[in-house]
């Protein structure tokens, strides 16, 4: 079951048109080219950074992971929304941007992938 693009752009209007796309059995949320939200079982989370991670915490949230072939446990870098923000829209709209913003940066921060030499 894939997450409805529909409710997602109900839920992050404020950030202007976003798209959803099936990955690894849920979904990711798009602006643009950044995921900046994870659906996964039904739950909805966010990305962040050690800058926002506290937002979260502070809200009893969990951050996102998953258990690899090998028996490892993988966290990731995206938390639990909170509840209070399905029926907070200013508020899930600061954290929608927060979580935008945490994507961005992390996009910038990331060293371009060079291309291969072409080969004659």
């Amino acid at each position: 079951m894939s997450f409805d693009p529909d409710y997602a752009a109900e839920l992050f209007h404020a950030l202007g048109p976003v798209r959803c796309r099936n990955m690894f059995g849920g979904t990711g949320v798009y602006a643009g080219e950044l995921m900046f939200a994870l659906e996964a079982g039904g739950v909805l989370y966010l990305k962040s950074d050690r800058s926002t991670d506290q937002f979260f915490e502070a809200e009893g949230c969990e951050a996102f992971s998953y258990e690899t072939r090998d028996g490892r446990r993988t966290i990731m870098s995206y938390w639990r929304m909170p509840d209070r923000l399905f029926d907070d829209p200013d508020a899930l709209a600061e954290f929608a941007r927060r979580a935008l913003a945490v994507a961005r940066a992390a996009k910038d921060g990331k060293p371009k992938r060079k291309r291969p030499a072409r080969r004659s």
